[in-house]
């Protein structure tokens, strides 16, 4: 087992960063830039300047966007040299400096010629520092990768987290039940009721949520945003798990509803096909009652398909929805982080969140048919290998 898991390892090193080149020169080829978004700010400000001193566009506009001359002073684009030092900044370019250079900035405009880094070197750079996970700082906001992760990371786990295990909570005992009692009229309208759940949209489902109980047109019960009320350090010990609970109980419901339908028609039909096998059948003729035979024998059988989804089903909420979840009830988390740095094309958050959760899926992997083996030791991964 130990030479399978290390293969799998050494599996993890070309795969993530095959995922790193694919998108990295995806994005060489996707319209816009950092330059361009910081060029759209600016022309937005200067419209919003000229429309305040001057109405709506009248000559007392023109003349306060222009200068004592005359001279057009709000002009598009960024200055030349303020745009060659946010290139070297955000590593697109460096400078070359002659011999003798004092290291000033007047000089280095001055002097300093300006060399644009190819796409490889700038990839090799890139990587080169992940691997030493040094994931920079965003263009846009003065901070760490790393620390804007770890701030977005108590959202998108209460998400994920709280979600998979309600979902596991009740879609294993119901399709357990399902299984048992296959054909008759509790499996009939339970299963209408889940292929419902399945067929709503995550979004339409969590607008429904907050527009019905946030609210909107009928109860306010809920809140509408965060996790935690103002003044939450000051309530006590049950009143803060309290608030918690009934701040994430939308959320976490409107994030639950597909991953629970799928997980409830997976249970039931693992456990039909293994009650339908021939060990099932010998140890009934046996004398053993119905339960011994459906968790002493079933339920192992039929649980490594469901066990060994539990990670992937987790990642999938903790990424996949999340964004969704948290645009409607205005959470901030890793979801609309991502977003965010995608559309601002923030390179720095974007490929370093994109190496971190790309290997924390791949070891998830491994971690699942890890699982396998712990929940029936007769799988052996290595001799099948």
């Amino acid at each position: 087992m130990l030479a399978y898991i290390l293969r799998r390892l050494l599996l993890v090193i070309p795969t993530l960063f095959g995922i790193m080149v694919v998108n990295f020169a995806l994005t060489q080829f996707v319209p816009g830039g950092p330059f361009d978004q910081i060029e759209a700010q600016l022309d937005n400000q200067n419209d919003a300047m000229g429309t305040l001193a001057g109405g709506n566009g009248d000559d007392a506009g023109i003349k306060a966007a222009n200068g004592k001359d005359g001279t057009y002073t709000g002009a598009r684009g960024l200055p030349p040299e303020f745009r060659a030092k946010l290139e070297v900044e955000f590593g697109f370019a460096r400078f070359i400096c002659p011999q003798g250079y004092d290291g000033s900035l007047t000089q280095q405009a001055k002097d300093c010629e300006k060399e644009m880094i190819p796409a490889f070197e700038r990839f090799t750079i890139m990587m080169g520092k992940f691997l030493r996970f040094d994931f920079g700082e965003s263009y846009f906001k003065s901070k760490s990768v790393v620390q804007m992760v770890i701030e977005k990371m108590p959202v998108s786990i209460t998400l994920g987290l709280w979600s998979t295990l309600i979902a596991y909570m009740i879609s294993i005992p119901l399709g357990i039940r399902k299984a048992v009692r296959d054909g008759s009229r509790f499996d009939s309208w339970t299963s209408g009721v889940i292929i419902a759940a399945y067929s709503i949209p995550t979004l339409l489902f969590a607008v429904i949520l907050l527009v019905t109980f946030a609210g909107g047109s009928y109860y306010q019960i809920f809140p509408l945003r965060g996790l935690t009320s103002n003044g939450f350090e000051n309530l006590s010990f049950f009143g803060k798990i309290s608030d918690y609970l009934w701040h994430i109980a939308l959320p976490v419901l409107a994030s639950t509803i597909s991953s629970f339908a799928t997980l409830t028609l997976l249970t039931k039909n693992s456990f039909l096909d293994e009650i339908r096998k021939q060990y099932v059948m010998t140890a009934r003729a046996k004398g053993l009652s119905e339960r011994r035979v459906l968790y002493g024998h079933v339920f192992r059988n039929a649980m490594l398909i469901v066990i060994a989804g539990f990670p992937g089903l987790f990642l999938s909420v903790f990424f996949g929805s999340s964004i969704i979840i948290e645009k409607v009830f205005t959470l901030d988390g890793l979801g609309l982080m991502g977003f965010n740095a995608a559309v601002s094309r923030d390179y720095p958050v974007i490929f370093g969140t994109l190496f971190a959760f790309g290997l924390i899926g791949l070891v998830v992997g491994i971690l699942s048919d890890l699982m396998y083996v712990w929940v029936d030791p007769r799988i052996d991964f290595e001799r099948r290998g």
